[in-house]
């Protein structure tokens, strides 16, 4: 499922990353790796924050829907 679906507060692990290999190299870059654990820490209007590896990053709606957990 999409890294959209989860609600405020909870975890999950990411199983792939779809989309463009540039957006695709974009996320790794910022943590989104296969394996690795997310927390959604809030969303807000089109944009949620995800804490990743002790960071917390916003990424936009359409970019969290090509990340599944």
């Amino acid at each position: 499922m999409p890294l959209t679906l989860l609600r405020n507060g909870e975890t999950g692990k990411v199983k792939r990353i779809g989309g463009q290999d540039d957006v695709r190299r974009f996320l790794e870059n910022l943590g989104f790796t296969a394996g690795e654990q997310v927390k959604i820490v809030s969303t807000n209007g089109g944009n949620i924050i995800v804490q990743v590896k002790d960071s917390r990053v916003a990424v936009s709606k359409g970019i969290a829907n090509k990340i599944m957990v």
